[in-house]
């Protein structure tokens, strides 16, 4: 199998069917497979899966038996997979499947890891909190320009791995800086990293799960990269 598309989920009963659905146009069911991650939800978000499950042969639910949580839903997933790829998408839409294709493209020429990036030509960001998006877009570009990251949109959880080489890292950040931290590790391990222009969309059903106080993790994963790669050049 290629690719497996990972969708953690916690209470997302209103968006987790349409987001399923906007996926089926750009993914191919013989050699792609959706897994839900059902977070410990306590809505109807597992029953809803499992009845699209069993008219729809590549989606499948598994549960997240850690603790609740964005990365360990992701970690879940990423061991559940069977894809030769895996890239998260979250349940709320907010990430465009169009852009899926192509990043199975750039796999499949060589590349390790696929970042959809908002902040190339090509990329947009539409609604969502404004100071979040200015945070991750000065984030982006900067530690691109200091380090010679080749993305620029770091923080995005949009992104695909080739999951061989993502499981043999061991992740330690325990919410969304999960995902920055898996890119930080391509990069300075010598994986090949390419960018891909990808849209973003504000959650349009429930609430958003961004809090200023989470960016601390950013914060500290920024420095730490800008300091190892400087001193490796000393």
């Amino acid at each position: 199998m290629k690719l497996s598309v990972i969708i953690p989920a916690r209470n997302e009963e209103e968006n987790i069917e349409e987001t399923i659905r906007g996926l089926m146009p750009y993914i191919g069911s013989h050699d792609t497979e959706i897994v839900v991650v059902n977070d410990h939800s306590t809505d109807n978000t597992e029953r809803i899966v499992k009845n699209i499950q069993e008219r729809n042969s590549h989606v499948r639910i598994v549960d997240n038996l850690k603790e609740p949580g964005f990365a360990n839903a992701l970690m879940t997933g990423f061991e559940n997979a069977r894809g030769v790829f895996v890239v998260p998408f979250m349940a709320d839409s907010c990430d465009a499947p169009e852009t899926l294709p192509e990043m199975l493209e750039k796999g499949e020429e060589g590349y390790d890891l696929v970042c959809g990036s908002r902040y190339i030509r090509g990329g947009k960001r539409v609604g969502g909190p404004l100071v979040q998006g200015c945070f991750s877009r000065i984030v982006g570009l900067t530690l691109s320009l200091l380090t010679g990251l080749p993305t620029k949109d770091a923080g995005n959880a949009f992104k695909m791995y080739r999951r061989e080489n993502l499981l043999s890292f061991r992740l330690r950040q325990k919410g969304f800086a999960i995902s920055m931290e898996a890119c930080i590790n391509f990069f300075l391990n010598g994986y090949r990293i390419c960018d891909v222009p990808t849209a973003w969309y504000g959650r349009k059903k429930g609430k958003s799960k961004f809090r200023l106080s989470k960016t601390m993790p950013y914060i500290k994963l920024y420095f730490y990269t800008i300091w190892k790669k400087w001193t490796s050049l000393l």
